[in-house]
Formats: structure tokens, C-alpha cells, sequence
């Protein structure tokens, strides 16, 4: 019997005592792990035949698990190529050799159903390690793959770090998400960790993906890495077709609606027959931003250079870089009119516009706001795989992973939200993104479409993604990068400095500008110093310096010296330093 049991039966804690006391029953400690997946029923799962490319690639990777070799694997195989299957194969030999696995997912998204596909293969085997999981379920997987009770982990960035001993194989799945790098100190890169322990445990890395990064495509074609490519997908059901819409011919033919024509179609066709549809927008809220059409206010965060949005479900104006947030204005505080409306579109106005133009819509919403509690990510998931809903809408978290038989449409409301970001790699991740989405759509009997809807329908980075050209699109995007002297031709190291004033910063950021200049050679470049795409964030005023070099024996003294003395001044003055090497993003 537990000790609760006893109290509910009203035996008081005296009484329990009392009889324990006399030698009548005995009290002992039952340590009970908790186990985040132990209401869930997992089917066991086979071994498939894999197909010709699949079993090239699993062969050359047993190779080198057999032979004890650091050798790094870059799987470039297309959405629905049965990539999963390929490492679900490998590691039941690195298993049965008596070692362990690490699988790297990039975020809390996916990992419901790798975890489901896991589980299924190995069981309890598996520890499951990311950020949505309790601090006490975190603890209870770490120490049992600690003490060899589970010898595969399928978890986020951090779980690079799990305390596998011998271990026998490294897995990054979609190994070209910026997520794998943190943000914030340690500023590490879950691809470089897991190298670094792959040759310590003299064993073998795979980084796969269907839009490889640039960097590690160029690696690979240098032989860098060993190249693997699976060109056709698993089930040899035919790559969904994809349509471009000019969203600009809908504006002349005066279709003012999120929805092109083409869509909107599509969308009731699909609902009349049954099937299931992926709406993707890259922008959470209900609006973008509330302008004044009077005088032309727009409400800005008081922290930070940067609009605020607007969230229907609280009726609240937020920042989604500090939180500050405020009741929704319904005069503008500029001039009093009344004239104040919501511009832009977010993910919360869409389903509100979804249930407005299709009969029969049921929407469930992914985004940060929905998916913040405990569990939301796989409930939502779990919801829409047993057809509680024909629509999936969300941001970039419903781009990858997901595999249900029965979307056959996928619709980008606007591919042009990552575009115009001021940032060097803004075309490589919105191919990136296209790509991914579209492999949602036929990935089972049903034939899948694409609809994209966009204003520059020419771009190139958005007509490699209808054609499913990741070479031509690499080839393209590496003359600009040449040029640029942008990676993979260059390393860049971001220094971004702030402070609550702002002339301070200015000075600051000379003398470091000065210093660089001091200690690094010619062959380097020392870009700025100049205010950063969102000048202040939390009342930090911020200024940033880029250096571009391809070898510079100098870096890491200079560094190190700013890293040093710019501790002091932020002890002092609160002056800020983050020093970022190879960024994964400029803004």
C-alpha cells in the first residue's frame, strides 16, 4: 500500500507511525521514474526493404559504424525519401553491437512523431530529451540513459549532450535549421558538438536533409563529407506538383482576399472531398501591425524599434521581442481619429478568415501562441492525424517532419514574409522553407498540389522551389555568396554591442572597430560600425560590426582581449558584448 492510500482511508500520520513503530508494517522507499510517454500505446514497427538509394546509403553508413570511423555523412535525399527509415535501420546495428544513438531533431514539433517512430522500432530503449518536456521528466530520461537503461535519445539542440557512453552513431535531422544553433551563451552549434564527439567515440555523423545548407553541400562537394543522395521517394509516389501565383494579378483582377483564386478552390475541393489541407504563413498574431489611415501613427513597443502586434484572443498590442504589451487603441493617441485598423495578417486573423469563406472548415492553429503549454505540440498534431480538423495553419513549425497520408494540398499564403528580411541567407531559407512545406502534401496514394502564393513570382529562390531544383538554386545562390564574400567562401563573426545610450554605444563601438582594425590582418574585412536591423530592443540601444575573413591567425587574441575587458565595462557601465562566430542570423 503508498502512504496516500493509508490517508485517504483517514489513518492519521501518529497512527501510520504508531503500527510502523511496533514492527506491524514496514515503510520503504519505491523510486518511480516519470515517464512523459506512459499513457501512449506504441505499435511495434518493422524493418521495410529499403529501395536501391536507401540501401547505398544505410551500406556506406554501416561501413563506417563497423569500422569505428569519424567519417560525417551528408544525406541529401528529397522529402518522403524514407530517410527515417535509413536511420531507424542503422541504428539497429549500432544497437546490436552493444552501442548507443543520438538522433537530433531541430524543434519540439517534430518530435512526437520521430518519437513515435522510434519507440516503435526500439521501445523503451528510446529517451526522449527537449524543452517541453517537466524539469523532473527531463531529469528521470537524462539518468536513465546514464545508467544504460536507454541507449537511443531523440531530443532538441541540447540533447547533443546527453551522457551516452560509447557511443556508435550521431544523427541531425534537417541539419540545415538555424535552430541547432543557440542564441545566446554558449553560443555552440549542436552540429559542431556532435563532431566533436563523434571523432572522440570514433564514430560516424549523418546530417540529413531535403535542402542541405550551403555550407555543408559545398563541404560535401569538396569531400569534406561523404555525399549520399536518395532522388526518389520511398513509396515511388510522384513529387506533388507545385503552382506559383502572382498575387499581384489577383490585386488587378480585384481580388483583395489572403486567398488567390486558385487557392480558394482548391481549399473547397479538397473539404468536399474529405482530404486535408496545410495552410503556412510565417507570422503569428492577428494583425501585423495597427496603423492610423488619419495620420499615419503606427503603435510602437516603448522598449524596442519595432511595431507592435496585434493578438485577438487577449485584445492586446504585443512585442514578440521584450513581451511589453498594452490594450488594444481604439482612438489614435496622435490625433485622436477614430480611423485606427489592423494591417498586415497573422496566423489568428487567417483561421477567423478561413471560417468565414469555407463551409465545413474545422482549423487547428500552430504557432507560439497555441503551442505554448506542456504537450500542445503533439495534442494539436495527434487532434489533426485522427481528422479532428481538415486544416493545419501555422508558422514554420508545420514546414517539416509531418507525415499524414491525407494532406494532399498545402498552400504558402505568402511566400514573401522571409524574402525581404535583411539578411544574406533570407533566400536560401525561404528555398529552404518552400521546399520542405510542399514535401508535406501526396506522401501516400493521394495526389498532392502546392499553391504558392507570392508577389515576386520570379525570384529565383521561389522558381527553384516550384521545380524541386536544389542544384540550380545551390549554383545560383553560391555566384551571389562568391561575390558577397558571404559563407561558405568567407567565416563571419558578428559583434553586437548595446547599451541604454546611445552615444556611448557610438564611441564604443569605434574603439572596438579600431582595435579589430589593430590586431587582424589585411586579408580580413571589418564591416561597420553600424546600428543593427532593429536598432533597440529592451531599451538597449545596439550597433553592430561584421567580420568577413577566410583565415586570420589573429581572431581568437582579439576577441578574447574584447570578450575580457568589455566584461569589466558591463560590470561597470552595463555595457554589452555578445560576440556570435559564424551567425546564423544578422538581424
Amino acid at each position: 500500500m503508498t502512504l496516500r492510500d493509508l490517508k485517504e482511508m483517514d489513518y492519521s500520520a501518529a497512527v501510520i507511525n504508531g503500527v510502523v513503530s511496533k514492527g506491524i508494517l514496514e515503510k520503504i522507499d519505491i523510486e518511480e521514474t516519470r515517464d512523459p510517454y506512459k499513457d501512449r500505446l506504441f505499435f511495434s514497427d518493422d524493418k521495410k526493404v529499403l529501395r536501391e538509394e536507401q540501401r547505398i546509403a544505410y551500406e556506406a553508413v554501416k561501413k563506417a559504424v563497423d569500422e569505428k570511423q569519424s567519417e560525417v555523412f551528408l544525406m541529401h535525399g528529397i522529402t518522403g525519401s524514407g530517410k527515417t527509415e535509413v536511420y531507424l535501420q542503422a541504428i539497429s546495428d549500432v544497437l546490436e553491437q552493444g552501442m548507443t544513438a543520438l538522433m537530433l531533431v531541430p524543434e519540439i514539433a517534430l518530435t512526437p512523431q520521430m518519437v513515435e517512430r522510434f519507440k516503435a522500432r526500439f521501445g523503451d530503449e528510446v529517451a526522449v530529451l527537449h524543452s517541453g518536456l517537466s524539469a523532473g521528466e527531463r531529469y528521470d530520461e537524462w539518468r536513465k540513459i546514464r545508467s544504460g537503461e536507454a541507449r537511443v535519445s531523440v531530443g532538441a539542440r541540447s540533447s547533443v549532450f546527453a551522457p551516452f557512453k560509447n557511443l556508435g552513431l550521431i544523427i541531425i535531422d534537417e541539419e540545415h535549421e538555424a535552430s541547432y544553433k543557440q542564441a545566446d551563451y554558449p553560443r555552440y552549434h549542436a552540429r559542431d558538438v556532435a563532431m566533436w564527439r563523434a571523432e572522440y567515440n570514433h564514430c560516424p555523423v549523418i546530417l540529413g536533409s531535403a535542402t542541405p545548407s550551403l555550407e555543408s553541400y559545398a563541404r560535401a562537394e569538396k569531400g569534406v563529407y561523404t555525399l549520399l543522395t536518395i532522388k526518389e521517394r520511398a513509396n515511388q509516389f510522384p513529387v506533388p506538383s507545385v503552382q506559383v501565383v502572382n498575387m499581384r494579378d489577383e490585386l488587378s483582377a480585384g481580388n483583395r482576399s489572403m486567398f488567390s483564386e486558385a487557392l480558394t478552390h482548391a481549399i473547397k475541393d479538397r473539404i468536399q472531398k474529405g482530404e486535408q489541407i496545410v495552410l503556412f504563413l510565417n507570422r503569428r498574431g492577428h494583425a501585423q501591425f495597427m496603423l492610423c489611415r488619419d495620420c499615419g501613427y503606427v503603435p510602437q513597443c516603448p522598449n524596442c524599434d519595432i511595431s507592435l502586434t496585434y493578438h485577438r484572443v487577449t485584445d492586446e498590442l504585443k512585442c514578440h521581442y521584450c513581451g511589453y504589451k498594452e490594450p488594444k487603441v481604439l482612438n489614435c493617441p496622435n490625433c485622436t481619429g477614430e480611423h485606427i485598423r489592423e494591417m498586415g495578417v497573422g496566423t489568428q486573423k487567417v483561421e477567423e478568415l478561413i471560417y468565414k469563406h469555407f463551409d465545413g472548415a474545422q482549423v487547428i492553429r500552430m504557432d507560439n501562441d497555441t503551442t505554448s503549454k506542456k504537450g500542445a505540440h503533439e495534442r494539436l498534431l495527434t487532434q489533426f492525424k485522427n481528422g479532428e480538423a481538415n486544416i493545419l495553419l501555422g508558422t514554420q513549425m508545420i514546414a517539416k517532419g509531418l507525415d499524414f497520408p491525407n494532406i494532399t494540398l498545402v498552400g504558402v499564403l505568402n511566400a514573401d514574409t522571409m524574402l525581404n528580411l535583411p539578411d544574406f541567407r533570407s533566400a536560401e531559407r525561404t528555398y529552404q522553407l518552400l521546399t520542405q512545406v510542399a514535401g508535406r502534401a501526396g506522401r501516400a496514394e493521394k495526389e498532392g498540389h502546392v499553391i504558392i502564393q507570392t508577389y515576386n513570382p520570379d525570384h529565383y529562390a521561389i522558381e527553384h522551389a516550384k521545380n524541386n531544383d536544389f542544384l540550380g538554386f545551390y549554383k545560383q545562390e553560391m555566384q551571389f555568396r562568391k561575390v558577397g564574400k558571404y559563407p561558405p567562401y568567407f567565416y563571419l563573426v558578428n559583434l553586437v554591442f548595446s547599451q541604454e545610450d546611445m552615444k556611448k554605444v557610438l564611441l564604443e563601438s569605434r574603439h572596438i572597430h579600431e582595435v579589430l582594425l589593430q590586431h587582424l590582418t589585411p586579408g580580413s574585412f571589418v564591416l561597420g560600425p553600424a546600428p543593427c536591423a532593429i536598432g533597440r530592443i529592451n531599451n538597449q540601444y545596439r550597433f553592430q560590426i561584421i567580420i568577413k575573413f577566410k583565415s586570420e591567425p589573429e581572431l581568437l587574441k582579439a576577441l578574447t582581449y574584447l570578450d575580457d575587458h568589455y566584461y569589466e565595462k558591463f560590470v561597470k557601465d552595463k555595457f554589452s558584448l555578445s560576440i556570435d562566430i559564424n551567425p546564423q542570423t544578422m538581424m
